[in-house]
């Protein structure tokens, strides 16, 4: 898979919430991309992620 531009190894379907947790993402912190569609929180546990998807993580920042 594709994880913000980087090549990661991914050999089977794994749910977004592993791929999260693998990457120390708070997913009540995030927005996820998944090739071109945004991935509502709602799905987080219910999405499997190919290996041939481009997953893009943005995380929001707080401040003033």
């Amino acid at each position: 898979m594709r994880l913000n531009g980087r090549d990661i190894a991914l050999e089977t379907a794994i749910p977004l919430l592993q791929v999260l947790e693998k990457f120390q993402y708070d997913p009540a912190k995030i927005a996820v991309e998944r090739n071109g569609d945004i991935i509502p929180k709602s799905m987080y546990s219910q999405t499997e992620i190919q290996p041939d998807d481009c997953l893009e993580i943005v995380s929001f920042v707080g401040g003033g």
